[in-house]
Parts: C-alpha cells; sequence; structure tokens
C-alpha cells in the first residue's frame, strides 16, 4: 500500500512525462557560492554546509531551481523542459530545524513563448487536480505589479513598503502610506485596488480594469485574464482565484506566479511563477517558468481522523519570553487543550499553531 505522497509523485509524473518533460537528476550537494549569490531567492537562506576534501565550500541542496538554471544551456530557439523528485534540506516553518523535504516540479527554460507559459501554469493546477478534487490555485502577475508601481514614480524604498502592505492586505496602512506620499486619488485607487481586489477573475477583471490607467498596467492584466480564462475554459471554473499578494518578489519574478492550496493541508501545497529576472541576474538570455509541489505535506492527510486533536500548540525557542507566553496560556478559555514543545508533535492534530519568540506569541498556522 503505498502513501498519499508517493501515489502523488507517481501521478506526478506521469503527467510531467506526458507533456514532454523529462527526469533531471541532480546531486545531492551543490557549490555554496550559487546559493549565496541567490540567498533573497530561497525560501530560507539557511543552508547546511561542509568543506570537502579539495578545500571547496559545498551545501545540502536547499532549492533544485538554482541547480537547473545553472546547468541549462542557453541556446536562441530551444525550450529545455524537465520534471525532478528531490529531497531539499532547509528550514522547516516555524521549528527552526533544518528538515529532509520531498519536492515534486518542473522548469521550463529557454527561448519562451506565450504557449510554454500557458502551459506551466496548467500542469500547476492539473497537478493540483490529480492530487485532490478540492483545490483552489491563487494567481497574481508581478508585470501588473511592477508596472503600477513604476507609473506611480515610487522609490525602492516606499515600492518596498506598498508590496509589503500588498502581501499582508494591509489596505489601512496603504492607504495611510498614500496619504503620507502626498499621491492623488488617480494613484491611491489604483494602489488600493491592487489590495482590495480578489477573487474570481471577472470580478476582479472589472475592477482592477476601471482603477488602471495606462497601456502598460493593462496589457499585463488581459495577459493574467487570459491564462484564468484558459484554466476556466479547461474544466476548472470556481477553483481559480486572482490574489495580488501571492508572490511579489520584484527581485526575481517578471510575470504570472501562482499557489495553490487542496482540503485538509492548511499551507500552500503549490508555488510557482515566471522568474526571467532571476537568469538575467545570472547573466542569460533565456526565460523561465516552473512551480514545485511539497509532497510531505501530504503526510497531515493519512488517517487524520484518528489522531488525537490539540487546540492550540506553542512552538517555543531559546530566546521565548516566558512571561508572554505565560500570559498567552493564561489568555486561552479554560477548557483549551493547550501543548507547549519545543518541536512540532508527530501524532497529533491542532487547531491553531502558534510560535513564541522575541517577546510575542503569533499565530502561524490555523485548521478549524
Amino acid at each position: 500500500m503505498m502513501r498519499r505522497d508517493e501515489k502523488a509523485v507517481f501521478a506526478l509524473r506521469e503527467l510531467f512525462e506526458k507533456y514532454g518533460y523529462t527526469r533531471y537528476k541532480m546531486s545531492r550537494f551543490e557549490e555554496y557560492d550559487l546559493y549565496v549569490a541567490n540567498k533573497d531567492f530561497l525560501i530560507s537562506d539557511e543552508v547546511i554546509t561542509f568543506t570537502d576534501r579539495s578545500g571547496r565550500l559545498l551545501a545540502m541542496k536547499p532549492d533544485v531551481t538554482l541547480s537547473i538554471i545553472k546547468n541549462a544551456p542557453d541556446i536562441s530557439g530551444e525550450v529545455q523542459k524537465v520534471y525532478y523528485n528531490e529531497n531539499v534540506y532547509r528550514v522547516s516553518g516555524g521549528t527552526h530545524s533544518f528538515r529532509e523535504i520531498m519536492q515534486t516540479g518542473l522548469e521550463c527554460v529557454g527561448d519562451l513563448s506565450d504557449y510554454e507559459i500557458a502551459e506551466v501554469v496548467l500542469l500547476a493546477a492539473q497537478s493540483l487536480s490529480a492530487i485532490s478534487e478540492d483545490f483552489i490555485l491563487d494567481i497574481s502577475h508581478m508585470g501588473l505589479i511592477s508596472s503600477v508601481l513604476e507609473n506611480c514614480a515610487l522609490s525602492k524604498k516606499d515600492k518596498d513598503k506598498v508590496v509589503k502592505c500588498l502581501q499582508n492586505k494591509n489596505a489601512h496602512e496603504l492607504l495611510s502610506l498614500c496619504k503620507g506620499l502626498e499621491l492623488d486619488e488617480e494613484k491611491t485607487n489604483k494602489l488600493n485596488s491592487l489590495v482590495i481586489c480578489a477573487g474570481a477573475p471577472e470580478t476582479v477583471y472589472k475592477n482592477l480594469f476601471e482603477a488602471l490607467t495606462e497601456e502598460n498596467e493593462k496589457e499585463a492584466l488581459n495577459e493574467l485574464f487570459s491564462l484564468c480564462k484558459l484554466l476556466e475554459g479547461w474544466g476548472y471554473e470556481g477553483k481559480i482565484n486572482v490574489d495580488l499578494s501571492v508572490g511579489n518578489d520584484l527581485k526575481y519574478y517578471s510575470g504570472v506566479v501562482f499557489k495553490g492550496y487542496i482540503e485538509g493541508v492548511p499551507a500552500g501545497i503549490l508555488s510557482g511563477g515566471q522568474y526571467d529576472k532571476l537568469l538575467k541576474k545570472m547573466g542569460r538570455k533565456s526565460k523561465a517558468i516552473g512551480f514545485a509541489v511539497y509532497t510531505d505535506l501530504l503526510s497531515r492527510l493519512e488517517n487524520t481522523d484518528t489522531l488525537p486533536m490539540i487546540d492550540t500548540v506553542v512552538l517555543r525557542g531559546e530566546n521565548t519570553n516566558i512571561c508572554q507566553l505565560v500570559n498567552f496560556i493564561k489568555s486561552l478559555p479554560e477548557d483549551e487543550k493547550l501543548l507547549v514543545t519545543a518541536s512540532l508533535p508527530e501524532g497529533k492534530r491542532w487547531k491553531r499553531l502558534y510560535k513564541a519568540e522575541n517577546g510575542k506569541v503569533n499565530l502561524i498556522e490555523e485548521n478549524c
């Protein structure tokens, strides 16, 4: 009997090979300099390193994409399509401890056309569908966001502030920022629309189109909407959301970005996008788009109904403020089932997961 994550790997491999993607196999190690030069691209900049016998500083790979890009040929008119099923080594969210994480995904690199971009986005939706019928794909477009920011003539510092508001969906903070920058009503309305417009593609398109004023902004919006229509035409209507808070890494991503969720897993199980700026930074002329599926998260779906349920789990770190933690525990309902621990508990479920550090107790996951 195969586990759910093992079944997913086989299903995804069959799907990728159907579209002409070939298996990419890489070493467990990579030169550390590759990750140092592109650490902002990584989910976490903490990397396990060691020195080999020749004196080279190597790293246990925290990412697959960078290695594929490093070794992909930069040939005009050619496109390389590869998929992978590899273990990566990175800090697990909220725990400050390294984990070996199974990651499956694909990369499409080279002289890309609109078709390759559409194909990868479609494969992302099909990958989610192969894992679970109950899924949502959130989709955004960095070209749209960067065009709006450029047309508002913002400094890099102010762009970063706007992007932070967008990531947090904080319309109140954004309006305060626009007021402090003395932006006119048109620019304020445009930036605010990026934050508040989210949901079904048709509705978002209508509201955003009315707020946008420049041709390059509307061109990027039309590109995003065309991809949404393609996905809906494939049978995924009702499963596609436009959410411009997704991604928002202006340094590396240049076009469509997306994130996928399935029922029963509170974290994003799929993440990807078009990252032409990364290749340009590495001195390459090619374009690239890809995504990763975090199949290790599927272990949460294995026999979950029989696992004991805890209302609140609090992860404590070495610098946890005990007084702050005790006050937080005191604020919980008397009948709350509580577990304070240094690492994620195995064989248990929880409704809310908090992390206590730097004098604060922050909610990092909710699964009610």
